[in-house]
């Protein structure tokens, strides 16, 4: 008996001492209970991220509002906007950190399908001055889903189209970025649905100016590995969105992704650009949206 109680004893200590050992990382992480008992307005982001919002994020409210909300937060840009609404977040001086074209920008119909190629090489071309003229230099694009096509295929399609308007981007120092979505469960047979099929394509298309949107969230869901991809392959990611896991809502400790030691990753590969927050909110009021904004952006915030 005295030994079954003495192990017992001891096992109640080391589990102490583990939570004690689990409890204290946790301690002045933003976004962790400790942080948020102050006023939310008065936190100052650190300054080793850029980070941004993403438009359709944020459409409880007008562009004018969240452009308010922005400056309020310290953040320098909004991602994910068309020609159109740059006038808006220029007089606040915000950035746009991810442009859209203006013309029918289609996740589903990319440069991987040759039928494609004659409108959006049009459209690139007219959007990527238009970018430049506007001080911005993101422009995305789509590879398109697959439609019975081999991946392999697809990429050659998409060099063919890419070179058509790589070297008006390079004039005008605009990045073409090709977002990366998963395929499992949001996207069902988008064909950019690995980074390592895309770093091929970079690596094969050899510009400088073309890199990965690396949507955190989907390629948590179709592949893993975050933090050690970003090491890996930072070279050839140029931007990067935020959404927590499982759902696609807001990042926090109730998901499986530990969204500041993902930041920490990449803040040491040396990227200078933007992380937006593209999530869904679980919150149905105004307020709970607004200070679950503040909450994801402080907790990413590193």
């Amino acid at each position: 008996m005295e030994k079954k109680s003495s192990r017992r004893n001891v096992l109640k200590q080391l589990a102490g001492s583990a939570l004690l050992m689990g409890a204290a990382p946790m301690a002045g992480i933003a976004g962790t209970p400790d942080e948020q008992t102050g006023d939310d307005k008065k936190y100052k982001l650190k300054g080793n991220i850029n980070h941004s919002v993403c438009r359709w994020t944020t459409t409880y409210m007008t562009l004018e509002e969240q452009c308010v909300l922005m400056k309020e937060m310290g953040l320098k840009a909004i991602d994910l906007l068309k020609p159109d609404e740059w006038p808006v977040i220029k007089k606040y001086g915000l950035e746009c950190s991810m442009c859209y074209i203006k013309g029918e920008v289609s996740l589903t119909k990319g440069f991987n399908d040759p039928a494609n190629h004659a409108l959006l090489i049009k459209e690139y071309l007219e959007a990527i001055p238009l970018v430049a003229d506007a001080g911005y230099k993101n422009l995305i694009c789509f590879s398109g889903n697959r439609n019975g096509m081999d991946d392999v295929t697809g990429l050659d399609n998409c060099i063919t189209g890419l070179k058509q308007i790589m070297p008006l981007a390079e004039k005008h120092g605009v990045i073409i970025q090709m977002e990366l979505f998963n395929s499992r469960v949001d996207h069902k047979d988008y064909m950019a649905d690995k980074s390592d099929w895309g770093v091929e394509l970079c690596k094969k298309l050899g510009s400088p100016n073309f890199k990965l949107l690396y949507d955190i969230y989907h390629m948590q869901v179709n592949e893993g590995d975050i933090i050690h991809r970003i090491r890996e392959n930072h070279q050839y990611f140029g931007h990067y969105h935020v959404a927590g896991v499982p759902g696609r809502h807001e990042p926090d400790l109730s998901q499986e992704l530990y969204y500041p030691a993902v930041m920490q990753a990449i803040v040491e590969t040396g990227f200078k650009g933007y992380v937006a927050q593209e999530f869904i909110f679980t919150g149905k009021t105004s307020s709970a949206k607004t200070k679950a904004l503040r909450d994801a952006v402080k907790f990413c915030d590193v």
